[in-house]
């Protein structure tokens, strides 16, 4: 059977891949030094606490062919922050997946799934965005990953690794059992904030921005749940170990865009409560839409959202948050 390692996969999005590739019998080992993962969110996963671009630790843990396709996930994520904190992006997204990329190369991985970004369109020219739509990141957190998928395509065709890079936009949910979900600190996401909002009736929620050229003034993002992302995760894993991709790049997102004012709706129908919201200045690299076209991973690998629908998205996280109202403490 073939052995994957996830790196940050003690993360939001990592843990959800490492439980749907747990229930399906396969053989996972996590990578995250834990910086923002969550032991108990990875269950009897093993774990390796340590940083992703540690070379000593990768040459001891590859070696011999021990593993056979790595799902990159640990970034940094926030595009705020990148346009403050560049050489933080630039350290973390790029030099150590680098030092990563030649590890697997290096040790004759098999294939790596790359956690990419809808960032690395930039502001789109044409909605929903297709996978061939120019790249034109518009803050360093898109220019990092763009910089990764671009290495991941010269490294394939020096004989390295195959390569899956998933462009996604907004992860949103939690798992239906209530078990993992959401737990940043401080947390930026606006799902979160507004359901904590609700829960705590803490001070309002900033919305940035309310003079964007979209339907209501806010900005549009399309929203998977998280769980419908962990299941294309694991499709390109077994797409890689069939030979069905070599290397490629797909959207994942459910092609339909909600404004932040339409996910403060869903929020107040969901909870029976609005969430305490206000307006705020527009953060700098931020697009005003972001929807995607993912008509090519469904036609290539069969990929269909479980939770396409807003309300249901935020009904998991709604459950999260409710039952586990300190996360995983």
């Amino acid at each position: 059977m073939a052995r994957i390692l996830v790196t940050g996969g003690a993360g939001y999005v990592g843990s959800h891949i490492v439980r749907v590739l747990l229930d399906r019998g396969r053989d996972v080992v996590v990578v995250d030094n834990l910086s923002e993962g969550n032991r108990a969110a990875i269950g009897d996963a093993p774990l390796i606490e340590a940083d992703f671009g540690d070379e000593t630790m990768l040459d001891r843990e590859l070696a011999g062919g021990k593993v056979d396709f790595i799902v990159h996930m640990a970034a940094s994520c926030e595009v705020g922050e990148s346009m403050d904190r560049p050489d933080k992006y630039y350290a973390n997204n790029l030099a150590r997946s680098l030092r990563l990329l030649e590890a697997a190369r290096r040790h004759e991985v098999r294939g790596i799934v790359f956690s990419s970004t809808a960032a690395t369109y930039g502001e789109p020219l044409a909605v929903p965005i297709t996978e061939t739509h120019p790249q034109q990141p518009t803050n360093p957190y898109g220019e990092t990953k763009l910089a990764f998928e671009r290495a991941l395509a010269w490294h394939q065709q020096a004989g390295g690794p195959g390569y899956v890079a998933l462009r996604y936009f907004n992860a949103a949910g939690a798992h239906p059992d209530g078990s993992i979900g959401e737990d940043h600190h401080p947390e930026s996401h606006i799902i979160p904030r507004l359901l904590r909002g609700v829960l705590e009736g803490q001070q309002e929620v900033p919305i940035f921005g309310n003079d964007w050229p979209t339907p209501d003034g806010t900005c549009v993002r399309d929203y998977v749940h998280v769980l419908d992302l962990a299941q294309a995760h694991v499709l390109a894993i077994d797409a890689l170990d069939s030979g069905a991709v070599v290397a490629e790049a797909f959207n994942l997102g459910n092609g339909e865009g909600f404004s932040v004012l339409q996910v403060v709706e869903s929020v107040g129908r969901v909870t029976g409560k609005r969430p305490p919201t206000r307006f705020a200045p527009r953060r700098a690299g931020d697009p005003a839409t972001l929807v995607a076209s993912s008509d090519k991973i469904r036609g290539a690998l069969g990929w269909e959202p479980e939770f396409p629908e807003l309300d249901a998205i935020i009904s998991t996280a709604w459950n999260w948050h409710r039952t586990r109202p300190g996360g995983y403490g």
